[in-house]
């Protein structure tokens, strides 16, 4: 540990028996200065971490002016080593800074990284040497592997975090980890910059302080650090180390962020378990602590969890530790303990509370004088006037937009997602967006700051920066239909440049497009703007008569667009046709129009070139709008499934006509009869062909329904009729000889 009047501390990241050790020493030895992994140019940040606004989790964010997107992050949880250390830096009063080279070397990529981890896996930005090799493999694996365990989690747990006699562990893992790096080849270049710069900077702090220094590192990079390099050679190697102007500051980390599994190479796998072991260092009820915040969690769901199957559960932990060979309980034998006890065996109910254990909901804050990047600020200012915090899981939220507060919500929510920040997720985006209410699920991640850093190219407020956004993303929107989403997005979001210069785009698109898909696909957007405009305080006039002349546009285009199509085209504009039907008829366009859209229909269904399931789709929507009476419709369907149709046609007919309309044929009799007399009429290798077919239109009818449509069949109590019994094989051919009650029965029995 000690080299000189320098004492290195080599740390795991994130690991709370490291940050626990590290206190103890740092006040057995009194340092003068504190010197930490971590960009040199951040310095004078770090001190900030102590003052008491400052609730870890928070990460120091640091991104090129010239390229905001270049961000990177260094994470710090209250169990980090370096957090602690800075605190007592702090409240010690010895100096405290950073080593390592500045944040603009790792500028290369856009990524989000963090201090790199003991175990050599580096998560930061890759560095602009191109000879930059992956980093040795990782040394505590290693580590662990030799000493009979399967993985370097596990041993590092029960070496460092959780052994109850530790010893002088810092000196120990210098040692192991010179061992490790005498067995490694070279190691990558910009890590042999790092260690340069990290050991230049410690060479300055020996002139400069008085006194006894810390360093606090990666264990890794111990060796390097401790081993005798000339000075002159160290300032050969990071020469030429790329200098960019940067911003710095602090941003809201979360807890589920710490962990490995979310991407963080320097991440722990259960940061819950380890602020668990934080806050009760030096307790000897950790276990039974545990156990008891489990069954909080469990009580608050609504399980019911006895004393006694609590005090089971610690038996059971602590026997497995034993057997296991593990100086306490982990948080592996209590979580299975709590499976065994808790959860009477069934592992899939840990899935329930496992989320909100081990990874936790924590959201950092951070001083309100932190000097923040201008769309981070803005955002902070509207969390408070929404009265919205940020958390890590998930929660609901419903909106009303005829109040303010909603609206405000509901508008915030937008413009953020058209700056991908995706704070909010509508329920049913489909749906919320038509009415006057709206349900989001709220959850919020710390790359969202990365992503506000990214938009400030587009303006330094939430409300530029969409405006911005979506006006570039309408200058290079290539179809219509794409124009009209982006339309959408600008008025909901309340976004009024972006609204004028989208309709602008949208007008001028539409004089010259001629496509029918588009044009149908434009109609849903816009009517739902049209249709609930009053809510969001919208002027829809000049909306409204650009919508109606796109239906009337798309009316004209449709027949010549539905001929000899193949099956993909034809299911996609029979998709766009059902879904503008839908908007023309709940926003209730003038009478011209809507018999324009009409007459569109009818000549769909009259063109004799017209593909089969869009004719299908056609009669449908007819029938539904009145222009098709019932009896017209049964006509129809005899003529278009009789036998002198060619079976695929006749096919394609009768999904398009009844996919979304299964039904009806309960309640018609003669549609009923027609269908009924059209599968009588197959014969059996063209029946079993079709029968796919058939089980997907009827799939959109429940199992009551089925049943009603069988009993509507027979006339009476839902039952084959004499005689007739499937065959042992499961052959189709007595379905086929019951018409109508064939498929259907398929759907009931599940044979075939």
């Amino acid at each position: 540990m000690g080299h000189g009047d320098i004492a290195y501390f080599g740390i795991r990241h994130h690991g709370p028996g490291s940050a626990d050790s590290l206190v103890q020493a740092l006040k057995d030895l009194n340092r003068v200065a504190v010197l930490i992994e971590g960009p040199i140019d951040a310095s004078e940040l770090l001190p900030m971490l102590a003052r008491p606004e400052m609730q870890p989790p928070v990460a120091l964010l640091c991104y090129p002016e010239d390229d905001p997107a270049s961000t990177s992050f260094w994470p710090f949880a209250e169990f980090s080593p370096e957090y602690q250390a800075a605190l007592w830096a702090v409240g010690n009063k010895a100096t405290l800074q950073f080593i390592d080279l500045p944040s603009s070397a790792r500028f290369t990529t856009a990524a989000i990284g963090g201090a790199e981890d003991t175990d050599a896996t580096e998560a930061t930005q890759a560095p602009e040497d191109g000879d930059a090799a992956p980093l040795p493999r990782d040394p505590i694996a290693m580590l662990a592997h030799a000493a009979g365990y399967e993985d370097g989690e596990s041993w590092w747990s029960d070496i460092i975090e959780q052994n109850p006699e530790p010893g002088p562990i810092f000196a120990a893992i210098a040692d192991a980890m010179t061992t490790l790096r005498n067995g490694e080849g070279p190691i990558a270049q910009f890590e042999a910059k790092r260690e340069a710069h990290m050991r230049l900077e410690i060479a300055k702090a020996r002139k400069q302080f008085d006194g006894p220094i810390a360093v606090v590192c990666g264990a890794w990079h111990v060796p390097a650090l401790q081993a005798t390099h000339t000075q002159k050679n160290d300032q050969v190697l990071i020469k030429g180390i790329a200098r960019r102007k940067s911003t710095m500051t602090w941003a809201p980390w979360t807890g589920p962020r710490l962990a490995r599994g979310y991407g963080y190479g320097a991440g722990v796998v259960a940061p819950g378990w380890c602020k668990h072991l934080w806050r009760t260092r030096g307790r000897r009820d950790a276990a039974t602590l545990w156990l008891a915040t489990i069954a909080a969690v469990l009580r608050a769901k609504g399980h019911l969890i006895s004393t006694a199957s609590l005090i089971e559960a610690e038996r059971l932990a602590r026997t497995l530790a034993a057997i296991r060979e593990r100086p306490k309980p982990g948080f592996e034998e209590l979580r299975d303990a709590a499976i065994a006890a808790l959860f009477n065996g069934e592992a899939l109910l840990w899935g329930l509370v496992e989320a909100e254990l081990l990874l936790g909901s924590d959201v950092g804050e951070i001083p309100p004088d932190t000097p923040l990047a201008p769309l981070i600020e803005d955002l902070q200012r509207s969390q408070k006037a929404a009265r919205l915090k940020p958390e890590a899981l998930e929660r609901e939220l419903s909106v009303d937009l005829r109040s303010e507060s909603g609206l405000f919500r509901s508008t915030l929510l937008h413009r953020l997602h058209v700056l991908g920040v995706h704070w909010g997720r509508l329920t049913d985006a489909g749906r919320s967006r038509g009415t006057f209410r709206e349900r989001w699920t709220l959850a919020w991640e710390p790359e969202y700051a990365v992503r506000l850093v990214e938009n400030l190219i587009y303006g330094p407020t939430i409300e530029k920066a969409a405006n911005g956004r979506l006006i570039q993303m309408i200058e290079t929107a290539a179809t219509l239909d794409t124009l009209a989403a982006l339309v959408q997005s600008a008025i909901t979001a309340g976004l009024s440049e972006a609204s004028t210069a989208g309709l602008t785009a949208l007008e001028a698109r539409a004089a010259r497009s001629s496509e029918c898909l588009e044009i149908l696909a434009s109609v849903p957007p816009l009517a739902d703007i049209v249709r609930y405009g009053e809510a969001r305080k919208t002027q829809t006039d000049r909306l409204s008569g650009l919508m109606e002349r796109l239906i009337v546009e798309g009316a004209i285009a449709l027949p010549y667009a539905a001929r000899d199509l193949d099956e993909q085209a034809a299911a996609t504009l029979v998709g766009a046709m059902r879904k503008a039907d839908e908007a023309i008829r709940l926003v209730e366009p003038g009478q011209d129009v809507l018999d324009g859209w009409r007459n569109g229909l009818a000549a769909v269904l009259e063109a004799s070139r017209s593909t089969a399931l869009l004719a299908g789709c056609a009669a449908h929507l007819l029938y539904e709008a009145g222009r098709l009476s019932a009896e017209a419709a049964a006509g129809l369907l005899g003529r278009r499934l009789s036998p002198g149709t060619p079976v695929t046609d006749a096919a394609g007919f009768f999904e398009g006509f009844f996919s979304t309309a299964g039904q009806r044929l309960i309640y018609d009799e003669g549609l009923r009869g027609a269908v009924d007399g059209w599968l009588r009429s197959l014969d059996e290798d063209a029946f079993i062909a079709h029968l796919p077919l058939l089980r997907r239109v009827f799939s959109n009818l429940d199992r009551m329904e089925r049943r009603r449509l069988i009993e509507a069949v027979l006339g009476r109590a839902a039952r084959l009729p004499a005689g007739l019994t499937p065959t042992p094989d499961g052959g189709e051919a007595w379905r086929r000889h019951l018409g109508l009650l064939g498929p259907l029965l398929n759907g009931e029995t599940g044979n075939g």
